[in-house]
């Protein structure tokens, strides 16, 4: 595959960064999208050029660190898909491809493709968690929990924070990473007794760290590598009103 990759490139937050243009050829349909990143890169450092700065780690779509906007869209044109499990085999032979960062206020531009995602950090510092001490691990089953719970819990927690529900939202929302963190707490033993307290100091941390409000929109859940369910936000909305109301 032949492909024409217009790649965002900007030395440091203060600069104004701008689209660079690179024709790579010999793509294989088999590589992921960061490998052929990866091929891109050498190819540059092999001119004596500065490679194209980007965020990995696991690859494996468990972390989130693979955070991209590919022609448009967090992640790329792959349904719960994350940037490192993208294969080239979803794009065509000469197609253009458009790379840049996540695009938010919250999220402010280190270098070419890498951003600031400490406001996510911010967020689950501020209730993120359960403070009881519970003392020496309990023998498993030995609170009972209701499937359907257990249920919600799971996927509410499969959320790998990478962004990109704030990327796809036109306010730069998190609500729905902040939803997903407090909700399957919520839906535990262990994470009634905080619950409001939990809800107000989170959505606190998120107006302070920059973020927008939500308007329902719902791109947030349409872009979600993990899925993560809007009924989130419902739930929390409602724990958020119960703890404004005392």
């Amino acid at each position: 595959m032949k492909l024409t990759l217009h790649v965002w490139r900007q030395e440091t937050k203060n600069d104004p960064g701008e689209f660079k243009t690179y024709e790579l050829d010999h793509v294989s349909p088999d590589m992921s999208f960061l490998e052929m990143l990866d091929l891109l890169n050498e190819e540059i450092v092999s001119r004596g050029e500065v490679a194209v700065a980007f965020e990995h780690d696991c690859r494996e779509g468990i972390c989130g660190a693979c955070s991209l906007v590919i022609n448009g869209v967090p992640h790329g044109p792959e349904k719960a898909t994350t940037t490192c499990q993208l294969h080239m085999r979803s794009f065509k032979d000469g197609e253009h491809v458009y790379i840049e960062p996540w695009r938010a206020k919250a999220f402010p531009v280190i270098k070419d493709l890498v951003v600031n995602r400490k406001g996510l950090d911010k967020i689950i510092e501020a209730g993120g968690f359960i403070s009881v001490n519970t003392g020496p691990v309990p023998d498993a089953n030995n609170q009972l929990i209701s499937k359907e719970d257990a249920d919600k819990a799971m996927d509410a927690a499969a959320c790998i924070g990478c962004g990109a529900c704030v990327a796809a939202c036109k306010n730069g929302s998190a609500l729905l990473f902040l939803s997903a963190k407090a909700v399957h707490l919520a839906h535990l033993p262990q994470g009634q007794i905080e619950k409001k307290k939990r809800a107000k100091a989170m959505v606190e941390a998120m107006d302070e760290a920059g973020f927008g409000h939500c308007t329902n929109t719902l791109e947030c859940e349409a872009v979600c590598p993990k899925e993560i369910s809007a009924d989130s936000i419902a739930q929390l909305n409602l724990e958020f009103l119960k703890a404004s109301l005392g």
